[in-house]
């Protein structure tokens, strides 16, 4: 059995997705359906059984039969500032998982995030998310060289794609693009520049959901490989970028910026781009979409055009 954590959600839910592609279908989606409208997320998945968070927590010890964890659950907000729910959702909950698959020889494959490295390359969390994710990927590190099993972290940068629809506010550029061009405006709203950069020139390392499950099963079939990984596509793109694929896929709009906001001023990244080499170095080597690329693929899924 594979179990996915937070499977009813965006990057979990494309794993259970490309795990049925495969054939797969023995696995458990472990989640917390508070927010009922993911179940959308689930209903064209194949999977053999649900099991809210704490039932499954609670329940841990008694199975034997899994073969690897997937584990994509986490409250996701870098706003969500209650550290004591941050760290036992997040960190707490990690290690149960880590540690059950170091006791059982299961697969522990995890999502960590590019928060990690606040607004440079060095590893400084600006939030709570970021440092939980910081504080569970130091808890791993000294484990990497003496398990037996399988550990893999992975730190995703800007992920977009399907399934993303029920985060509100917090789903993707592309997605908020769409929408509005969908309700009729004539307009994709962008920041106007800052820190030295012109309007919408602002970078990010913008990858495909679909790169991200990829990546995640390729782990799966390389139980040999273990590490705390970057995933991105090593190249950033501006919003600009990101707009006019929009715009190009609908036939018409087009960018309007906006005032920067003054509370954002000083505690926004400008500029990500993933450093995949250590990826690329164990053997990774597919190609990853370009944002006009993946963007003409998730809209074409998202507007009923596939």
């Amino acid at each position: 059995m594979i179990v996915v954590t937070g499977g009813a959600g965006f990057i979990g839910s494309n794993i259970v997705k490309a795990l049925n592609k495969r054939g797969y279908t023995d696995i458990l989606v472990v989640d917390n359906l508070t927010k009922g409208e993911k179940f959308k997320n689930l209903v064209d998945c194949d999977i053999a059984d649900y099991q809210e968070k704490d039932i499954f927590l609670q329940q841990l010890d008694t199975y034997d039969s899994i073969e690897a964890i997937f584990h994509e659950g986490a409250c996701s907000s870098t706003t969500e500032w209650d550290g004591h729910y941050m760290m036992t959702n997040n960190y707490d909950y990690s290690k149960a998982l880590l540690h059950y698959c170091l006791n059982h020889n299961a697969a522990f494959i995890y999502a960590s995030s590019a928060s990690v490295y606040g607004d440079g390359k060095l590893e400084l969390p600006l939030n709570m998310y970021g440092y939980s994710k910081f504080l569970f990927d130091k808890y791993v590190n000294p484990l990497l060289a003496t398990c037996q099993s399988q550990i893999v972290g992975l730190r995703y940068f800007n992920v977009y794609g399907s399934r993303e629809q029920h985060k509100g506010t917090m789903a993707s550029v592309a997605y908020h693009f769409n929408q509005q061009l969908l309700n009729g405006d004539e307009e994709v709203k962008l920041f106007e520049g800052t820190d030295g950069y012109a309007d919408g020139e602002q970078r990010r390392d913008f990858i495909y959901v679909n790169d991200v499950a990829n990546i995640n099963l390729w782990f799966l079939d390389n139980p040999d490989k273990s590490g705390i990984f970057n995933v991105g596509t090593g190249r950033s793109q501006t919003f600009n970028d990101v707009a006019r694929a929009v715009i190009d896929w609908h036939g018409r709009g087009k960018i309007k910026y906006i005032p920067f906001p003054e509370h954002l001023r000083g505690r926004y990244q400008s500029f990500t781009q993933a450093d995949i080499s250590a990826l690329r170095n164990i053997g990774y080597d597919n190609c990853f979409y370009t944002v006009e690329a993946g963007v003409k693929d998730y809209l074409n899924n998202l507007n009923g055009k596939a």
